[in-house]
């Protein structure tokens, strides 16, 4: 019996695992590099002092003993979680990631998104990584996998930042929901954690658009600054109320339904609204940057 009997075919089990491995590693690889490049500290410094900044300021506005409120309602249609801070520093997650969704998050989604493909392109490292048996839908299924990480990895900073900050400056304990029911500190926990992948799931959208407009030309700079715009553009249509019938349609009409987690019960109506309607753009947006990445035409 030859060695070439006993060697398995290209379609054997064994084919499957090392592919799978290869993959995992390509996204492994994708990963720690863009966690190593200053633009991306830099953007999770930004991200981990916003809720420093809320904090003391909120400290030093009730630093004369005059508390900011108990009532879990407010005006304007946002979550009015800044109220309950001073009485549970839990609340200062829930305020950090409301008050970084609309432009902070996005916005450092937006630019790890739009430099994925372009700034492979810019630097000249595209044409190396395709050289790899890596294939280039591979190659993309990776930095869409990194840049959902990061939705995770940023989301986690703000989160943990706040919670550090909340139990630093703040008591601690039994909060009051929305709805103005007690729960334990330990269920807030849990409610803050569901709040914290809410808030990186609401961003999936963003990330592949970022994506898509990556694959379109060769500059980061160009597709970061195009992705930030369309991000900002689409949160300017959605404040005009003659557009109304349009909003629902928008990929950020829904980032604030996560406030219904602090809800008893939990409102799920617009929570799944929100999920569903990512889930188009990351399909809708995929597969454009699919389209275009595997006819594009590599020079550099």
């Amino acid at each position: 019996m030859s060695r070439a009997d006993l060697a398995p075919g290209p379609g054997s089990a064994v084919a499957r695992p090392t592919r799978a491995l290869w993959t995992f590693g390509l996204f492994r690889s994708e990963f720690v590099t863009t966690l190593r490049r200053w633009r991306t500290l830099a953007l999770l410094g930004v991200l981990a002092a916003v809720p420093v900044l809320v904090g003391i300021a909120v400290k030093m506005e009730t630093g004369d003993g005059s508390g900011g409120g108990g009532g879990g309602g407010g005006g304007g249609e946002g979550p009015a979680f800044v109220a309950q801070i001073t009485n549970n520093g839990l609340f200062l997650v829930f305020t950090a990631l409301a008050a970084t969704l609309p432009f902070f998050l996005p916005m450092a989604v937006g630019v790890i998104a739009g430099d994925a493909i372009a700034g492979e392109a810019n630097a000249g490292t595209l044409r190396y990584l395709l050289v790899a048996p890596a294939g280039r839908t591979r190659l993309l299924l990776a930095k869409y996998a990194t840049t959902m990480a990061f939705c995770l990895l940023a989301t986690l900073v703000v989160a943990v930042s706040a919670l550090a900050v909340g139990t630093l400056l703040f008591p601690l304990g039994e909060l009051t929901t929305i709805s103005g029911t007690r729960i334990s500190f330990a269920d807030g926990l849990f409610r803050a954690l569901l709040i914290a992948l809410a808030v990186a799931a609401s961003l999936l959208g963003v990330a592949a658009l970022g994506l898509f407009v990556s694959t379109l030309t060769n500059s980061g700079i160009a597709a970061m600054a195009t992705t930030v715009g369309l991000l900002i553009t689409v949160q300017i249509l959605d404040q005009i109320p003659q557009l109304h019938a349009v909003h629902p349609y928008l990929f950020s009409h829904y980032w604030l339904s996560f406030a219904d987690l602090m809800r008893d019960p939990v409102y799920w109506e617009e929570l799944r609204k929100n999920l569903g309607l990512q889930a188009v753009y990351a399909a809708v947006f995929g597969t454009a940057a699919w389209a275009r990445f595997t006819t594009k035409d590599i020079t550099t």
